[in-house]
């Protein structure tokens, strides 16, 4: 077996703070593909019987919020149209649940993911130590882009737990015929 490297790396961003930041968010990312290794094209849209979001909802959820705190947080600017046509749907239906995304396959939601990982990544990359530190006034809080990678790290892990019991579930669901 070979030696693990536990490890924080700062080489994702010229400023090694914003670099070891940038690492634990690819690590973040990293587990989540793992997680996402032992899920069938079956698992995407399958609906537990609670009514809990599907997998596949929960990997648009997971991009869309990155996308959010990317554009109107940290850059304070709306969403170019190329992102848009990313997000066909709302985050949440009018009950306040997560809006059902289905048809796609794991692929195209792994897509998807990327392609909004590397808009933040190239944002953060370019940024000063001063300006991932400034902070952002809007209506009703306060925000830095230092925070905003922390609350995404906590968020895609918390929703990472979500889709491991999504499938373990759905395996069951599987077995049971």
């Amino acid at each position: 077996m070979a030696k693990r490297n536990n490890t924080v790396a700062s080489n994702l961003s010229a400023e090694p703070e914003i670099g070891r930041w940038l690492w634990a968010l690819e690590d973040t990312r990293s587990r989540t593909k793992e997680e996402l290794a032992d899920v069938s094209a079956a698992m995407i849209d399958w609906q537990p019987p609670h009514g809990d979001s599907s997998i596949g909802t929960v990997l648009y959820h997971l991009a869309l919020i990155e996308t959010d705190w990317l554009y109107a947080e940290v850059l304070e600017q709306p969403y170019p149209a190329a992102v848009v046509a990313l997000f066909p749907h709302e985050d949440r239906n009018a009950q306040g649940c997560l809006t059902k995304v289905q048809g796609l396959s794991l692929a195209d939601h792994g897509a998807r993911l990327d392609t909004v990982r590397k808009l933040l990544l190239d944002v953060f990359q370019a940024m000063t130590l001063a300006d991932f530190r400034r902070v952002r006034s809007l209506p009703f809080y306060d925000v830095t882009p230092e925070w905003v990678l922390h609350h995404l790290m906590q968020h895609e892990a918390e929703h990472r737990n979500q889709v491991a019991a999504l499938r373990i579930a759905a395996q069951r669901a599987e077995a049971q015929g």
